[in-house]
């Protein structure tokens, strides 16, 4: 699973770097495609049924499942991108929040800029307890630990994380808050997309129109950021990060180990 989760990591950097005023969630999608396409992958959403696009692209209120379209990125919006890549029949999946700077609402920049930091500081805290955890539900309690830590953040729960491998999603179930259930045991072969996905104000969701775009039924803004970790005899290590998370772990006193090829 190395080799697709390298170029979905591939394909969000390249998105990343596209991303600024006047560019569309469409033309995002192209990039993406692109990509994957190019390092002889396939753009694993496209095997969803009924989805047709790269990438899921959900800006402000939306959360996840965003179709990319004619929006227009606007300074000041808070866009996030899903992405996948299969390789092989292999998977890979992860996921981003970026800001784009509105100068004329420093106010609204810092207060999203904040919500999305503290969602990837959630992700990176669920995957080091990953890399000690004997049952996989001390990833949800450190990833509610974390977000409670940081403030009044709504920590969405009708959406949760998975397992990945053959199909993009599989068991088990991943949870970004505490349950009771242990839940499966972490040992060798496990390979998990953890995605915390926040919001500003309240944790119940709508389905829009598209039936496919989740969106806070208050209108807050939500952040989603997600990596695909897999557990091996060595250690762990993020496929869905090109240096296998380890800039963003070390700090917190994980040292990822490659797979041995």
């Amino acid at each position: 699973m190395v080799e697709p989760g390298r170029l979905t990591a591939l394909a969000l950097a390249a998105v990343r770097d596209a991303i600024r005023p006047g560019v569309t969630t469409l033309e995002l999608d192209a990039i993406a495609e692109r990509v994957i396409r190019d390092g002889g992958g396939i753009p694993n959403f496209q095997l969803e049924a009924g989805y047709n696009h790269t990438i899921c692209a959900s800006v402000n209120d939306h959360v996840v499942h965003g179709i990319p379209n004619g929006t227009v990125i606007e300074p000041g919006d808070i866009v996030s991108i899903d992405c996948g890549a299969q390789v092989a029949g292999w998977n890979g999946d992860a996921a981003f929040t970026v800001v784009v700077p509105d100068p004329s609402r420093p106010e609204l920049t810092a207060e999203r800029e904040r919500l999305s930091a503290v969602t990837e500081g959630s992700l990176w805290r669920g995957i080091a307890a990953l890399a000690t955890a004997k049952r996989l539900n001390v990833v949800g309690a450190a990833i509610e630990d974390y977000i409670e830590s940081r403030g009044e953040y709504g920590i969405l729960e009708d959406y949760v994380g998975h397992g990945i491998g053959r199909s993009m999603h599989e068991e088990p179930p991943v949870f970004n808050y505490r349950v009771r259930e242990k839940g499966p045991e972490v040992k060798p072969g496990l390979v998990v997309a953890i995605e915390p996905m926040v919001t500003l104000g309240s944790i119940e969701t709508v389905v829009l129109d598209d039936e496919w775009t989740i969106a806070t039924d208050d209108g807050s803004a939500a952040a989603h950021w997600e990596h695909s970790i897999a557990v091996h005899s060595g250690g762990i290590w993020v496929t869905t990060s090109l240096d296998g998370g380890a800039a963003a772990l070390r700090p917190l006193g994980v040292t990822p180990v490659p797979i041995a090829q």
